[in-house]
Parts: structure tokens; C-alpha cells; sequence
């Protein structure tokens, strides 16, 4: 069984409950209830009802705008699904499913998208379709290269891909403009070339990967905020690094790097560096602390 620790970011929780008032919008756990109700629907959740197909008559509801079927023992996504058009948050969270269906390309309103613990192996084309996105979750899938239908959203501003296996990134991600939120964590990349990242990108998590150096264009994300490159096999680190202009936390735990470059020191805003697990002596671990008093240096 794959190990994995789920991340749901503040971001997207944040940004769900924002849309759903328990009042104003009701979550209906029954289709009966919800099909003889004499208002809109517009919030369903079968959340582990150990369903294997939904009910056929879901599609009724037009005014659906939030779906929660996760938890249950669907091996594909219904076509009853595609036909309501007006949904903006699909929860297909731990069932069985292995791909996505062309029809995706029909939910055109969708901002968040969450099919963690599945069996994908591949992300359909037409999810490029959905040109509204804004955050999606494929954690503790089967992908193997990073999903390049993600690459033609520039709205997506969140992308969770931690606990797959990918290895390999085409470098177009820097066209994802609006990016603010990273994770490939737990994953099997140990080459990044030299990917050009979203300049917006303030979150970057690349921890648990077999990462031998970072790329040059990474210390160009001058937006970026928190850095974790941590249980890599770094060796060093570029004198580049002094590109962060913003960064507020870094951590490089459990690599082999030996010492970091003065020019670190030139990062004004880090507030945490975290270099446990490394074969730093004491005696540079002294010089980093007075080369950056106001940054606390765990070690």
C-alpha cells in the first residue's frame, strides 16, 4: 500500500467554504430529498455511502454546483456527471477510478477538481478544456510525467501532485501564469534541467524526490515564499540562490550538502532555514548564524 500524508491546502479549503453557505446553500445527502425539494439545489455529497454508480437521476439537478462523491467504490466517473453543467467543485477523493472521460471537457465551470487517491495513470487532454479552473488535486495517483493538459490552464493557481510517480516535467510550466501553489512532493523526479517556473509561484514543495541540483531558473521566482526541498540528494547549492528576493522559509533537511553559499546572506525576509540531516560542520553552521541574525537556523 502507498504511503502518503494527504496536503490539503488553506488555500482551497478556504476558498470552498467560501462558496458554500450551509444556509443559503444546503447539502443534500439524499437524492429523494434533494429531487423533491421546492428550491434549487445546489450542494449534493454521497461521501462514503459505498456507492459503486451514482444515482441516474442526479442529472435532474441542474443547479448542482458543488459535488462530494469521494470515499466510495466507483471505478469510472458516471456519465450522469457531465451533465451537470453548473458545477464549480468536484470531489471524486479515494475511489477506484483510472481515467478521466473526454466529457470532462464539458464541466467548463469548474474551479476545483479533486481525484486524490485513485488509480490514475494518465490525465485527459480535455481537461485544458476547463479553462476555469483554479485549483486541482491527483495526489497518491499512478501518474509518471506531469500532467501537460494542466499546462494550457493559466487561470489554475493551485496544483497538488504529491505521492505519484513522476520523473519527468516538459518545460512548459511557466505557462501557467497565475500559479501561486506547487506540491510534487513524494514523487520520483531526479532531474529538473533547467525548468522555467510561473513567475506568481509563492509555494513550491519538491520534498521527497531523489533531486541532485536545482535548476537556475528556480532562483528566479522572485515571488517565491516558501521553498522545501527537503530528503533530496542536493550537494550544494547555487550562489543564484540570492535571487529569492521573498522568501520567508527554506528548508533543506536531509541532503548532502556540506556548506551554502555567503551569498544566502543576502536574503533579507528568511525567517526559517531548516538544515537538519546535513554534514554541515559547527563551524559553518556559526558563520550562516552571523551571516544571517535574524533568521532562525535549525540544524
Amino acid at each position: 500500500m502507498k504511503k502518503i500524508v494527504l496536503f490539503i491546502s488553506i488555500l482551497s479549503i478556504s476558498f470552498a467554504k467560501a462558496q458554500i453557505d450551509p444556509v443559503k446553500y444546503p447539502t443534500f445527502t439524499s437524492i429523494d430529498e434533494a429531487l423533491k425539494s421546492p428550491k434549487p439545489v445546489y450542494s449534493m455529497s454521497f461521501r462514503e455511502k459505498g456507492l459503486f454508480n451514482l444515482p441516474p437521476r442526479i442529472s435532474e439537478l441542474k443547479s448542482l454546483f458543488f459535488l462530494n462523491i469521494m470515499g466510495n467504490k466507483l471505478e469510472k466517473m458516471d456519465q450522469e456527471i457531465f451533465a451537470l453543467t453548473d458545477l464549480e467543485i468536484l470531489n471524486v477523493n479515494e475511489n477506484s477510478i483510472k481515467y478521466i472521460p473526454d466529457d470532462i471537457g464539458k464541466l467548463t465551470r469548474l474551479n476545483t477538481f479533486s481525484m486524490n487517491l485513485n488509480g490514475l495513470t494518465s490525465i485527459n487532454p480535455n481537461v485544458s478544456k476547463l479553462q476555469n479552473l483554479k485549483a486541482v488535486h491527483f495526489d497518491a495517483n499512478n501518474l509518471n510525467v506531469f500532467p501537460e493538459a494542466l499546462m494550457e490552464i493559466p487561470a489554475l493557481e493551485e496544483i497538488n501532485l504529491q505521492g505519484n510517480q513522476i520523473s519527468s516535467i516538459a518545460d512548459r510550466l511557466y505557462r501557467i501564469k497565475n500559479l501561486k501553489f506547487l506540491n510534487l512532493s513524494e514523487n520520483q523526479i531526479n532531474d529538473l534541467g533547467n525548468l522555467s517556473f510561473p513567475k506568481n509561484l509563492k509555494y513550491l514543495e519538491l520534498q521527497q524526490n531523489a533531486i541532485i541540483k536545482l535548476p537556475e531558473n528556480l532562483f528566479r521566482i522572485q515571488n517565491l515564499e516558501f521553498l522545501n526541498v527537503s530528503n533530496n540528494h542536493l550537494e550544494e547549492i547555487s550562489r543564484e540562490i540570492k535571487g529569492l528576493k521573498n522568501i520567508v522559509s527554506m528548508n533543506l533537511a536531509n541532503n548532502n550538502l556540506k556548506d551554502l553559499p555567503v551569498e544566502i546572506g543576502q536574503l533579507k525576509k528568511l525567517k526559517t532555514l531548516i538544515l537538519t540531516g546535513n554534514p554541515i560542520e559547527k563551524t559553518k553552521i556559526e558563520r550562516l548564524k552571523n551571516l544571517m541574525p535574524e533568521t532562525q537556523i535549525y540544524f
